[in-house]
């Protein structure tokens, strides 16, 4: 494993604002993107209680994303399973579990999403949008590591300028009901602290995801720092996108794609198609990630008995076998209870697999005079 970058080496974008931006890459997923885990976990406690939640949720992401950084530079460990059984030590296989679950999940949820914008946008059946998901992201990821990066680099390019162009459109339709929204509304209601709570820990997974990228960090300071970047990072898209949706509180909430409700109330139907096209390639994105990390996991694991990596061929195969599953998921259960159920079963999993420990014992041994040497990544 190599160790972090030396001195001088690295830009202060890297060492500051490329963590946080990798995060709110993890983080934003279909539900995120789509808007609909906004309304699920933030709109039930109204504009100011949802308000108050996205805060609770930004300052635990910076806090643990904060220790997380710090502690990974301190074992040397920059990928999950090194971090982990550093950690945990032979509990590390914990985190592995856990981990594959939230793959699951994700990539059903992500199927469920991509079926509910075909239907939306194009009149699809549902089906055909999640297949159309599971075709896409199976080739790009037979394809291996340098297809996945250049994907990753122009669909970024393209959802972060499609993202500004929906707030500046929103602001310009219906700021108006926006003001009026928070001035008439009540006081926070409903368990708000809940739906914070929640949202940051199934999302914070994504701070031990980007570990790679933290090969750029040359100190401690770096460390912390960039953690306490990442949280307000990876939340203000999520607060701007929340508060367009408070122009149609409390309606909004029932809507299983707030995106498509609300480019459907800015008479710009170019762009309402455009916009759902940027959705999907998130999708692509994040799926592929996940189903080539899971490629990449198994290649290794044969390489290391002395055969030839994975060809595209069992690389396809591998992707279109786990896409299957997980869209056959998809469509049994559907996105608005993948993400009701689905996800807080996952923000248990992982305070019970990564924030506890993190906090108790990852706290414990930042805090030790005496260095701990890197450890070595596990095959």
């Amino acid at each position: 494993m190599s160790a972090a970058e030396p001195a001088g080496t690295s830009s202060w974008f890297q060492r500051f604002l490329l963590p946080g931006f990798a995060l709110k890459a993890v983080i934003i997923g279909g539900g995120y993107a789509t808007g609909r885990e906004l309304a699920e976990y933030f709109v039930p406690a109204g504009p100011w209680g949802g308000l108050a939640a996205m805060l609770l949720a930004t300052l635990i992401w910076s806090l643990v994303a904060a220790v997380t950084f710090a502690l990974a530079r301190k074992l040397g460990a920059y990928d999950y399973r090194a971090f982990f059984q550093g950690l945990l030590g032979p509990g590390w296989i914990a985190f592995e579990i856990a981990y594959l679950i939230f793959v699951i999940l994700i990539l059903a949820v992500f199927g469920a999403a991509a079926g509910a914008i075909g239907a939306a946008t194009f009149g699809w059946p549902e089906w055909l949008g999640s297949l159309l998901l599971g075709v896409s992201i199976t080739a790009v990821v037979a394809w291996g590591t340098g297809v996945v990066e250049q994907m990753f680099k122009y669909v970024s390019i393209l959802l972060y300028t499609v993202y500004g162009l929906f707030l500046v459109i929103a602001l310009a339709s219906f700021g108006g009901l926006i003001g009026q929204g928070f001035a008439s509304a009540p006081p926070p209601s409903g368990n708000w602290m809940a739906g914070g709570l929640t949202y940051a820990s199934y999302n914070i997974v994504g701070a031990v995801v980007i570990l790679p990228v933290l090969r750029h960090l040359t100190s401690q300071r770096d460390a912390v720092v960039a953690g306490l970047i990442a949280g307000p990072l990876s939340m203000l898209p999520a607060i701007l996108f929340f508060v367009a949706m408070m122009a149609f509180y409390p309606a909004i909430g029932a809507e299983t794609l707030p995106s498509d409700f609300l480019l459907r109330q800015m008479t710009v139907p170019g762009f309402h198609v455009i916009f759902q096209v940027m959705i999907f390639a998130a999708l692509l994105e994040s799926g592929a990630g996940a189903v080539h990390a899971i490629n990449e996991r198994i290649s290794g694991a044969v390489e290391s008995r002395g055969r030839p990596a994975l060809t595209p061929g069992a690389r396809a195969i591998i992707g279109a076998v786990i896409l299957a599953g997980c869209i056959f998921v998809a469509g049994r259960i559907g996105l608005v209870d993948l993400i009701a159920s689905g996800y807080r079963f996952l923000a248990w999993l992982f305070l019970a697999v990564f924030v506890a420990p993190l906090l108790t014992i990852g706290v414990w041994r930042l805090l030790r005079p005496s260095p701990i040497p890197p450890m070595e990544t596990v095959s």
